[in-house]
């Protein structure tokens, strides 16, 4: 029996998608699913919501086992096969409200703050430990297993776990395999959705859409390019800073504008307020979006459940095809975080990247891609930078690691001096606590 062990399981909608996708695929139906978390009431509200997609679509042949806390981790992980990771550190409150008020005493300001910039260091800086914790308990009981990371920031946390541990990981994102059927949506070019082609490749969060074509062999990004520009021009919308990116830089990425509104130098600047409008920027973005998660999660639970009656259909999500693929060894071909080791040869081979991926029952085979654009490796370098420095404080323990990635992230150092960084890097390691320990 194949075992598919789900850490963080207690994130009920997304263990619901990747779960529920493996009972809608015929060569994992009847898996083992072990549940694995620290909060009790989340593990058992996902267990009921996956109780009952099983017995409604599957005819109850996967069996659903549930391990709650540290102590049961091992159990969980005896034997697996595939381990799928969605975990959060410290939670919103307290973690993510500090991430987020600490630098906006600084006058520094950001939208996310998961992958990239002052947040998205503290945030690895404080899930390390735990994945490393993780990983070591899989050397142990499943050395074999392929562990499937979806938890960011994703190039910092992958790429640790691939440098420092000897399990075979891939980093899995939502934003890759949506990116060219939304660009073209946006812009009212469906009439190309259906056989085209298209190369990603560069970083999570910031890979870039290198080609696009429609199924003809014909070069979509002249029409891409005037249509961008003119909506930019023309109206207010979600998406005005990859528009932008297409018009300095040639080419759109991966992940949404307000994660990349963060990602650079360029659009949160005091000193150009405007900007913020402008580029209709969502500043303090996530803690609205878990604010109204939290909010609303007892309706939407029950909505959910629909009294027993919930069904699922197969997501977009990588991971049900990349187990299929590996247990039947019929190919399939993904966007994956590996190490780089040449694949993008004007990046650092100890950096994490986002390329095409051919996955098979020989597990995952990234890509060769070549050279990527020098304005987009130059782009990728300046978050790298900050990527590369964050593993070496995870590794070393050295606070001068983290200050260093703070003063290299291009965000922040547009905003802050040195000594702003350093005292708010302080502020903020005092303020975590224990989940930053290994730093105080």
């Amino acid at each position: 029996m194949i075992k598919i062990v789900f850490m963080g399981a207690g994130s009920t909608v997304f263990a619901r998608n990747v779960l529920g996708d493996c009972m809608c695929t015929p060569a994992l139906q009847e898996s083992e699913l072990a549940l694995y978390d620290i909060d009790a009431k989340r593990l058992a509200e996902s267990k009921i919501i996956l109780d009952a997609i099983n017995k409604n679509i599957n005819h109850s042949r996967a069996s659903i086992k549930t391990y709650l806390g540290i102590e049961n981790r091992k159990a969980a992980l005896k034997e697996a096969d595939f381990v799928v990771n969605a975990i959060q550190v410290g939670g919103y409150d307290p973690c993510t409200i500090t991430d987020f008020e600490i630098p906006k005493k600084y006058g520094l300001r950001q939208t996310i703050a998961d992958t990239l910039g002052i947040g998205g260091i503290m945030r690895a800086l404080r899930t390390i430990p735990v994945m490393e914790g993780f990983a070591r308990d899989m050397e142990e009981v499943c050395p074999e297993a392929l562990f499937l990371n979806y938890t960011n920031p994703m190039a910092m946390l992958t790429g640790y776990i691939q440098r420092y541990s000897t399990i075979q990981t891939v980093g899995l994102c939502h934003s890759v395999q949506v990116c060219s059927e939304g660009l073209l949506k946006k812009l009212g070019m469906e009439d190309k959705l259906e056989g085209r082609k298209e190369l990603i490749a560069g970083i999570n969060h910031m890979g870039w859409l290198l080609e696009l074509k429609d199924r003809a062999g014909n070069d979509l990004y002249p029409e891409i390019k005037k249509r961008a520009a003119r909506k930019n021009a023309e109206e207010k919308h979600d998406d005005m800073v990859r528009f932008d990116y297409i018009r300095n830089f040639g080419y759109y990425c991966t992940e949404s504008s307000e994660h990349n509104a963060e990602y650079n130098p360029l659009y949160i600047k005091t000193r150009y307020p405007e900007m913020i409008e402008k580029f209709n920027i969502p500043l303090d973005e996530y803690p609205r979006r878990c604010i109204n998660q939290i909010a609303d999660w007892e309706s939407e639970k029950e909505r959910i459940l629909d009294k027993g009656n919930i069904m699922h259909t197969r997501s977009h999500e990588y991971a049900s095809y990349i187990m299929e693929a590996v247990v039947t060894g019929n190919p399939y071909k993904i966007g994956g975080n590996v190490l780089n080791k040449g694949l993008i040869e004007n990046l650092p081979a100890d950096a994490c990247v986002e390329v095409p991926c051919l996955v098979d029952n020989r597990g995952v085979n990234p890509c060769h891609v070549g050279r990527l654009p020098v304005q987009c490796a130059a782009m990728n370098m300046t978050n790298i930078n900050t990527q590369l420095l964050t593993i070496e404080a995870a590794v070393t323990k050295d606070r001068s690691y983290i200050y260093q990635a703070a003063m290299l992230d291009p965000h922040t150092a547009a905003e802050l001096n040195p000594e702003d960084i350093r005292n708010m890097c302080d502020e903020l390691i005092e303020a975590h606590g224990d989940y930053m320990k290994d730093y105080q």
